[in-house]
């Protein structure tokens, strides 16, 4: 086994760089330096280290070490080339050359115009695709302009998007949306049910934006029993007092059933998952929620996540539920699998809505530095990579299935019938809500067969899909 002090402290290449980037104080640093620090990074902590010859190898100990740096033009360069199965297996590692802006994400912080939204085909095989609005933030250009959940657009600027142009066009900070219409041309039929353009138009505009993750929170009554709902869009850390807040609200409604919408949760900070675990729940405090299993240099580094009683001292506002309804679809992914995957060892998880992304593996964030953490960091650059470290399980050392979660209760969001979310009526959370009340519903008409949506808004967000280890 190779020691891991001796990788870590391998920090100096030897010869004279000829490929250059500058710095933020413009100075240069060159590439293979920049090299050598991703090398190092994945060697010591990549998942899937044992799959990649140049690693196993060890090119570090090799007197071409340096001559093997600067054979890559970029660092993105060499990232890729350890990279195991980037098509299949390892679809989320990443490297980044602004952790900056990288560490103001894992915060909540981007350049948003507050409207959510999925993209479709008009047909299968189809260039081209229509929009769904399926939420709009608050104190946001979207809000402030009207748009609503479920309208539709299917242009931008009046290029109509396309599966090659949508990222250029809906990824400007200023553009116009033109919107659209569901047509079901006077039929029952969904078959011949069409998205037809219209003339009206909404002007959208980003700015630096944080969002609260914990987006709607409703007490309903089904059958005279409170049902606590949530909308959660995403695990970070720095919410999480407002996560427990939210369960504060829960509690001092006496809420007997909680239905959990997680429908479009890209995933997010392993922390903040064991947290809302031990919310649901809160009697199996130290008990284990998940684990985490590294490669084979680091497997005595294995991890667990206990479930937890408290927030920074602060009494967590558990409801000690044996049973949880989770609104989850093709959106959902990493963090929100794991706690869906975790709970089910312990308690009942109903899931309604469709198949979930399949993403069990967590990531850490590397810095240029000593001991790859944020201390000590090198200054004269702003690379850091994000790469796949641990696989997570659940207490009897399941993982989410790469296919993902199948549902429950099968249902997908239907173009022509998004609903008000909170609404009792609103299609999946009525799904819920009957299977409280251990009643039958008339199926909801459906467009379209996929219940993964092609693209989302996430989607324009480098790396949104993430589930992260804090250090």
């Amino acid at each position: 086994m190779k020691n891991l002090k001796v990788i870590i402290l391998t920090l100096l290449v030897s010869i004279v760089f000829t490929s250059c980037f500058e710095d933020r104080d413009d100075n240069q640093i060159s590439t293979p330096e920049i090299n050598n620090f991703i090398y190092q990074g994945m060697d010591a902590f990549y998942l899937y280290r044992d799959q990649v010859p140049d690693l196993v190898e060890d090119k570090a100990s090799s007197q071409n070490y340096n001559t093997y740096l600067s054979s890559f033009d970029t660092p993105e360069d060499l990232f890729e080339s350890l990279i195991f199965d980037r098509s299949n297996t390892d679809r989320f590692s990443w490297i980044t050359d602004d952790y900056i802006a990288l560490e103001q994400q894992f915060d909540g912080i981007s350049k948003s115009n507050g409207m959510d939204f999925g993209l479709q085909r008009y047909a299968a095989g189809s260039n081209e695709i229509f929009g769904i609005v399926r939420l709009v933030l608050p104190n946001t250009s979207a809000e402030t302009n009207g748009l609503q959940r479920g309208d539709l657009f299917n242009a931008v600027d009046g290029t109509q998007l396309t599966v090659s142009n949508w990222r250029s066009l809906l990824g400007q900070d200023n553009y116009t949306l033109n919107l659209a219409e569901y047509n079901n041309n006077g039929t029952s039929a969904v078959n011949d049910d069409t998205i037809d353009a219209t003339s009206n138009t909404i002007a959208l505009s980003k700015i630096e934006y944080t969002e609260n993750p914990v987006f709607k929170t409703e007490i309903l009554q089904v059958e005279g029993e409170n049902v606590g709902y949530l909308v959660y869009n995403g695990f970070v850390s720095n919410f999480d007092n407002a996560l427990n807040a939210a369960f504060s609200e829960f509690k001092t409604n006496n809420v007997e059933h909680l239905v959990l919408d997680l429908r479009y949760n890209p995933g997010g900070s392993v922390n903040s998952a064991t947290l809302l675990g031990s919310l649901v729940t809160g009697q199996f405090d130290g008990e284990v929620f998940a684990k985490l299993q590294y490669n084979s240099l680091r497997d005595d580094n294995n991890f667990d996540y206990n479930f937890v009683n408290n927030l920074d001292g602060a009494t967590l506002n558990s409801l000690n539920l044996n049973k949880v309804y989770v609104l989850a679809t093709g959106s959902s992914a990493s963090a929100s699998e794991l706690v869906i995957n975790s709970l089910e060892a312990y308690i009942e998880v109903v899931h309604v809505g469709s198949e979930t992304v399949g993403k069990s593996q967590a990531s850490i964030t590397l810095y240029d530095s000593p001991n790859f953490s944020r201390t000590d960091v090198n200054p004269n650059h702003t690379y850091a990579m994000q790469p796949l470290v641990a696989i997570t399980v659940n207490k009897d050392d399941i993982q989410v299935p790469v296919q993902g979660i199948a549902a429950d209760i099968q249902i997908n969001e239907a173009v022509n019938n998004y609903g008000v979310l909170g609404d009792p009526n609103e299609p999946l959370l009525a799904e819920a809500l009957a299977n409280i009340a251990a009643t039958n519903r008339v199926p909801t008409l459906r467009y379209g067969t996929s219940a993964k949506p092609l693209f989302d808004s996430n989607d324009l967000l480098p790396h949104s899909k993430e589930m992260y280890i804090e250090r």
